[in-house]
């Protein structure tokens, strides 16, 4: 049977593919998030101490981020998509084997280094499709959001039944699966880049001097996963305690609540390749601050935390998938570096809100952590308006 071809020149497998690869790779930085008490108490260390899993594989992602997605403008795309997979199996058997704290730290960082390959994907799609590129994002994003949301699912419900050593065995497991997919099914595509890689690296950071889109929708991303970083990690902590006192496997199921959201990335993908992303993006933040406000005032309702989760991830994904669209449109051949450059400060700011959130939470539990999360939101919405605020001024 000859396989479908779409419009933009990948055919359906294809996407679908790249989807389900980007999110099986990006779901590796959220799998500790939910079990983050089960290897507290494995170790026998502080809350504190085992937070510092999820700060570490965010930190690691952002120089992963840095280092190494420029070089998706320079060498093949596919292989180093395929040698970073590789990496990236090995450092999960390890995990699963790894003996005290120290070891899960390191391993923390590898492992956000190595999972960047989902950062390669999707500007190798977007370099292929010069037409609907929103749309096609929307399509491979929606797999990296169902791989973020759905890694809290399914790592708090095999930590609950067979221990959270078992979430990264398994994870190494699907990781061999979608690379002899990719093997298969991922196209290549030629590079432009010829110089070195010192090069490559200076004309990334030469991206942030060439576009003040870039800039905004930079540090609107990085604002904005913070706060969305800082509400999951602080989560775990918040529905493991009083009054909901909530095992591994229950927090999770929020997981699946979060799903529903991210369902909706085409859709926003859609709405920037019409040119509606100040629309979308204005919309978008303000049910953030929505969802914000219901879990702040109804803090101690299973039911109205399961709201908030939902609006706050609609948001929040609505958000980045505009912004990705918006910055695939600058230059087709500098993509990875464009890419470099924004998703390194989202994860940088998704690093930052992770930190935030748990020195707030040791301070003042979820009351300062919701009060720190509307703050920097307010300021996220501030930048988005601030465009419209300026027109209305220079019209008059």
């Amino acid at each position: 049977m000859e396989k479908q071809i779409s419009s933009n020149g990948l055919t359906k497998v294809q996407v679908v593919i790249m989807a389900i690869a980007a999110g099986v790779c990006v779901a590796n930085v959220y799998y500790n998030q939910p079990i983050l008490k089960d290897i507290a108490s494995s170790f026998g260390v502080s809350e504190g101490e085992a937070g510092s899993i999820s700060v570490l594989t965010q930190v690691g992602y952002g120089f992963g981020l840095f280092f190494l997605i420029p070089l998706g403008d320079k060498i093949n795309k596919k292989k180093l998509i395929l040698s970073l997979l590789g990496c990236l199996f090995c450092l999960l058997m390890l995990m699963t084997f790894s003996q005290n704290i120290v070891e899960v730290w390191i391993l923390s960082v590898a492992i956000g280094i190595a999972t960047v390959s989902a950062q390669v994907i999707l500007p190798l799609a977007a370099s292929i499709d010069r037409v609907t590129t929103g749309q096609t994002v929307g399509n491979i994003f929606t797999g990296i959001l169902i791989g973020v949301l759905g890694a809290r699912v399914f790592s708090g419900y095999i930590a609950e039944w067979l221990g959270w050593r078992y979430v990264y065995g398994f994870s190494a497991v699907m990781i061999l699966i979608v690379s002899g997919l990719l093997q298969i099914y991922l196209p290549n595509v030629k590079n432009e880049f010829n110089g070195y890689y010192l090069e490559l690296l200076k004309s990334t950071l030469e991206q942030l001097k060439r576009f003040s889109l870039l800039r905004e929708a930079s540090l609107i991303g990085g604002l904005l996963f913070g706060v969305f970083c800082s509400f999951w990690t602080t989560l775990t902590f918040h529905l493991s305690g009083a009054p909901f006192n909530f095992e591994s496997d229950t927090i999770g199921m929020y997981g699946f609540v979060a799903i529903a959201g991210a369902l909706m990335a085409p859709v926003f993908g859609k709405l920037a390749d019409k040119g509606n992303s100040q629309r979308s993006l204005t919309i978008a933040v303000s049910v953030v601050i929505v969802s914000l406000v219901i879990a702040k005032i109804a803090a101690n309702s299973a039911l109205a935390i399961a709201v908030a989760v939902l609006l706050l991830d609609i948001g929040v994904q609505a958000i980045q998938v505009t912004n990705v669209a918006r910055i695939y449109t600058l230059d087709a051949q500098s993509n990875s570096r464009i890419n470099t450059v924004y998703m390194t400060t989202y994860f940088i700011g998704g690093a930052v809100g992770t930190s935030i959130g748990l020195l707030c939470w040791n301070i003042g539990g979820w009351n300062l952590v919701t009060w720190q999360m509307l703050v920097s939101t307010l300021i996220g919405f501030l930048i988005i308006v601030r465009p419209k605020i300026t027109t209305v001024k220079t019209n008059k």
